[in-house]
């Protein structure tokens, strides 16, 4: 493998040369930006960018806009690395597709030992692309297309699931029956540990029920097991 190359997103100075002085320490490449202009100049010149680090209050489009522009045009590991603590931006910035979310303050080993555990996965074609095929996956008349993340309703409405409603519900199906903990839900959705207090496996769950909630023939797929976790308990179609 070559070596990894990080594009550094943060306006603050001090920040964006501390994780420079970082990354580079661990051996990776590192690129820098300040802004979103900034970002998809050094993307565009440079096509090997394997981890992209970026705050979320940035000037001009912050980093939840800039994030969705990234996911339409490259597929590259993300992380949002900022001061906002709060559950919303948490769990936003994982529906658009980022793969972590840090808050400053933040621990510089536990930053590196995700960026490594994220760009490794992403050079080995990720867990998603472990479990992808080309086939469809067909229950109680919905279909989930493992390559477009499209959830079709037996209506034959589509719609693209974020990431970490895919990956959450990818475990279930290939599983049914089985009770996911939080624990296991989050560590298939993001990669890292599940945090106290953390929502977010309760708030992907709720959304993906949401979908089969739109077709009122549907009965319940996924059940909760209190104390214990969720479990899908529809029928797959063989």
């Amino acid at each position: 493998m070559q070596t990894p190359v990080i594009l550094i997103v943060e306006d603050e100075d001090v920040t964006r040369l501390n994780l420079v002085s970082l990354f580079e320490a661990e051996g990776y490449k590192v690129i820098e930006a300040i802004d979103g202009d900034d970002m998809h100049d050094k993307l565009t010149n440079n096509d090997d960018v394997n981890l992209v680090v970026m705050d979320i209050n940035l000037p001009g489009k912050n980093g939840l806009i800039l994030a969705r522009e990234l996911r339409q045009k490259r597929k590259v590991g993300l992380i949002f690395l900022t001061g906002r603590d709060n559950d919303v931006d948490r769990i936003l910035g994982l529906e658009i597709g980022a793969d972590d979310y840090i808050t400053k303050p933040f621990n510089p080993r536990e930053l590196t030992i995700r960026a490594r555990n994220l760009i490794t996965r992403t050079a080995l074609g990720g867990e998603e692309s472990a479990l992808e095929t080309n086939g469809v996956i067909t229950f109680n008349g919905w279909e989930l297309d493992e390559n477009s993340r499209c959830l079709t309703s037996p209506g034959g409405d589509a719609k693209r699931l974020p990431k970490g409603e895919y990956r959450a519900l990818r475990l279930m199906l290939d599983s049914p029956g089985r009770i996911f903990s939080r624990e296991q839900l989050i560590k298939h959705m993001t990669g890292r540990e599940l945090r106290a207090n953390d929502r977010t496996v309760d708030v992907t769950i709720r959304r993906i029920r949401k979908h089969f909630e739109s077709d009122n023939s549907t009965t319940e797929l996924i059940s909760t097991i209190h104390g214990e976790g969720y479990r899908f308990i529809g029928k797959i179609d063989s």
